[in-house]
């Protein structure tokens, strides 16, 4: 089994994306990137928009091959999108399609947005997208749906992938944020050797106070029983967030590491460094405008 982590925060910008190949499959999960719109009061610097579109550019090429595809819930930074804004992966950017089989969460307990991008992409792609929470086939099993973060707290749910191929189990555990104890045992009971996941969102913690205490008692469980744990998405949103995967990294004698690690790379945390990226490199007025309306590009700003 190969894993290629494709998309993540320690890669520059929003993702989850990877592609997963056994003898016989390419699975792609997640194919989507995105940018925070604002943080700190600033929209995307241009170092970010160029790493997106880097990200972009790797999903792209992975579909070539690509027997199956999952989508675990309907965020603008998991899936290709009818163009919403210029930082994401549009659906027109596609290859075709024909003969790919689709996994998708299914239309429950999801936001009225979410449900729109659903009808839109079935629409796209010409047929109805399936409600697979729960299913297994061949190599591939799905989760019943599980909480976005912390349970009941009304962020919807998301559904987790497991693939394995002989004695070798991955599991893309998607956006549950390692905030719900159920998820994580559910992940476990599923004997697991490499799970990536989305950590707390520490940035958020005024939001949800909860996120890096009881996050990390899950996600210490999660690596006290894995060979790998890959924690990245929301929690390297936030130089703390590092700081945090470290922490619990020095607590257990399994590998812990963010996506960009896993992958040989060194972390880039660029929506962590907005403020500063502005501060270093400063962005003309009116830049953001124009390229959003295709009327620049980033040539033009690192030149």
């Amino acid at each position: 089994m190969q894993i290629d982590i494709l998309g993540c925060e320690s890669f520059g910008a929003r993702s989850l994306a990877c592609a997963v190949k056994t003898r016989k499959r390419k699975i792609l999960i997640d194919p989507g990137v995105a940018l925070a719109r604002f943080r700190y009061g600033l929209l995307p610097h241009p170092v970010e928009v160029a790493a997106a579109l880097r990200i972009r550019k790797k999903i792209l090429a992975e579909f070539e091959g690509t027997t199956d595809i999952v989508i675990s819930h309907y965020h603008g930074d998991h899936m290709p999108m009818k163009a919403e804004d210029p930082y994401q992966l549009p659906v027109e950017a596609l290859p075709p399609l024909k003969g790919i089989r689709f996994w998708c969460k299914g239309p429950e307990k999801i936001s009225g947005l979410s449900a729109r991008r659903r009808g839109e992409f079935s629409r796209f792609l010409g047929h109805s997208l399936p409600a697979s929470e729960g299913i297994s086939s061949d190599c591939i099993s799905f989760s019943a749906p599980v909480p976005h973060g912390t349970r009941d707290k009304g962020f919807g749910t998301v559904m987790m992938t497991r693939i394995h191929e002989g004695n070798e189990v991955f599991v893309h555990s998607s956006d549950i944020q390692l905030l719900d104890r159920k998820a994580v045992l559910e992940i476990l009971a599923w004997n697991p050797a490499v799970v990536f996941s989305s950590g707390p969102p520490i940035y958020l913690s005024h939001h949800v106070p909860e996120a890096s205490k009881e996050a990390f008692k899950n996600a210490l469980l999660l690596a006290e029983n894995v060979d790998t744990l890959i924690v990245d998405h929301h929690l390297l949103r936030s130089l703390e967030g590092y700081r945090w995967l470290k922490e619990l990294a020095g607590k257990v004698e399994s590998t812990v590491l963010c996506a960009a690690e896993f992958m040989g790379k060194k972390p880039e945390l660029l929506e962590a460094q907005r403020k500063v990226l502005y501060e270093k490199m400063p962005v003309s007025g009116g830049w953001h405008e124009a390229y959003e309306k295709g009327e620049t590009g980033l040539e033009e700003y690192f030149l």
